[in-house]
């Protein structure tokens, strides 16, 4: 079965492809490790972006309801936190859902689309050939091989995939070591709790079950060396030096240190090996940024994978795969670097840099708005290839309202439109007969629709092709509909093998 791919690591990133791939008709096997799914929620932030890459798919329903929603995120735990109610998504706020609800959330999604996921199955390496990859894997009964098209490591920082394919993973080592608790509060802070003091940056944020977290770094984690395991007494000391007390912390569940060890892989892609998430770039989490990346790779990949082995895709697609996503990863390692900084800056003159950039997020609405779209993915743009195109090819596309759907199936908005198998052609010509109905293609659905508002950067275009990821692939403004229509049919020939 060598036209399946096969996903090694069962967390969010992995669980998500393995979706996107079957919606783009691949098979695809997940290889976890764990026997059963982590109860730590490592992670508790879903960014805007992850929400509308979601709802490209109906899947962000159950994050809605269950998640808890946040005007907001922070940028290296200044005072004055970011604003996102200004941004230009259906969801302008974060949502706080611990990542094992996430986990489990997205392996319901997977399954239900007919993904095999093998628990307790570690990969112990691999051999690439031209036609495939063989998968080593050590089973509870036992050792046993797999062969697939390609092979796609969401298998973390300590990526087995990535080490078995020769990838480089170079960057910079730890220098600073954060610590979090999950504890009982007796007196718990209020909700948003965030003190910095020169004794040390604190956190704390309530999870679900009473439980509470805390996170933070002091002047004595500036430090290379590895000083034992946290432990509750530790916590309670760091804890009361920052805020005065200790709010009754008791009952420990879990108690870690991670560093601020940032790499980025050599290679996305190397052959029919590929990576992302962590697997693909390691960085301090601030901002809590590293799940949203990692899903946003995924969604990235996913459909190029599938419309790759499906036979439509032209035949440098998977390579655009590194092209577009490498640099978002550097990117996120500036971010991230640039944040511990400031979460480090205990001295006078960072306490200054502090204040002066907080303030500029609270009085400087561009600033703010700058930051925000940054931290969350929503200003990821893929330069294109041609420098004569559309200003809007490459951005993120938002989710356009439609005054009137006619007879067309299909949403109210664009990202009901979207699917992981092929692009959106969309017409907005007010045509009563489309200009574009003759476009077909594999991989493609032809929308007819006008907007319901205006938008000054989609005033004057009158088609637009959108990428299965909700980026644009093109944009026409011409008013003759001929010239429009030729117009799509170049940017098709270049997207899609010709029938």
């Amino acid at each position: 079965m060598e036209q399946q791919v096969i996903v090694v690591g069962g967390g969010p990133v992995g669980l998500w492809l393995a979706a996107e791939l079957r919606l783009g008709g691949v098979p695809v096997t997940v290889i976890e490790e764990r026997p059963e799914r982590d109860e730590r929620s490592k992670a508790l932030t879903v960014h805007p972006r992850t929400l509308e890459i979601l709802a490209s798919r109906g899947a962000h329903q159950p994050f809605l309801a269950e998640g808890t929603p946040f005007p907001g995120g922070h940028f290296g735990a200044l005072d004055d936190r970011l604003d996102f109610t200004p941004l230009d998504t259906p969801f302008p706020y974060t949502l706080a859902l611990p990542q094992a609800r996430t986990e489990e959330l997205l392996e319901g999604h997977a399954l239900a689309l007919g993904v095999e996921v093998r628990r307790g199955h570690r990969v112990t390496g691999l051999a690439e050939d031209p036609t495939a990859v063989t998968v080593r894997v050590a089973g509870p009964e036992g050792p046993y091989e797999l062969r697939a098209a390609y092979v796609v490591g969401c298998d973390g920082t300590r990526s087995t995939v990535r080490a078995a394919a020769g990838i480089d993973f170079p960057g910079t080592p730890s220098t600073v070591l954060g610590w979090l608790g999950d504890v009982t509060l007796d007196t718990p802070p209020p909700p948003g709790f965030t003190a910095f003091t020169p004794a040390g940056l604190l956190m704390v944020v309530a999870l679900p079950g009473g439980l509470f977290r805390l996170v933070g770094v002091t002047p004595q984690d500036l430090r290379t060396d590895w000083p034992g395991d946290l432990t509750l007494d530790e916590l309670r000391a760091r804890t009361t030096a920052i805020a005065g007390r200790d709010f009754g912390m008791r009952d420990p569940v879990w108690l870690s240190r991670f560093g601020n060890a940032t790499r980025l892989a050599e290679h996305y892609r190397l052959g029919r090996v590929l990576l992302a998430g962590d697997a693909a770039h390691q960085h301090f989490p601030a901002g809590g940024v590293g799940m949203n990346v990692g899903l946003q790779d995924a969604h990235n990949l996913g459909w190029k994978l599938a419309a790759t082995l499906r036979g439509w895709a032209p035949d440098d697609l998977l390579d655009t795969y590194q092209a577009e996503r490498r640099p978002v990863g550097a990117d996120l390692a500036e971010g991230s670097r640039a944040q511990v900084a400031l979460m480090t800056g205990f001295s006078p003159e960072g306490i200054d840099l502090r204040t002066v950039l907080s303030r500029a997020i609270a009085t400087q609405p561009s600033f703010n708005r700058t930051l925000a779209e940054r931290l969350t993915g929503l200003a990821v743009h893929y330069p294109p290839r041609d420098p004569s195109a559309h200003p809007l090819t490459g951005t993120r596309a938002p989710d356009l309202a439609f005054a009137d759907a006619g007879d067309e199936p299909g949403g109210s908005s664009l990202f009901a439109l979207l699917r992981a198998d092929g692009y959106v052609l969309l017409d907005l010509t007010g045509r009563a007969v489309s200009p574009l109905r003759d476009l077909a293609r594999t991989g493609l659905t032809v929308h007819s629709r006008s907007l319901a508002e205006s938008r000054s950067d989609w005033t004057a275009v009158r088609a637009a092709l959108v990428r299965p990821d909700g980026h644009v692939a093109w944009a026409g403004t011409t008013p003759d509909d001929a010239a429009l229509a030729s117009a799509a049919n170049r940017a098709l020939t270049a997207t899609h093998r010709e029938p």
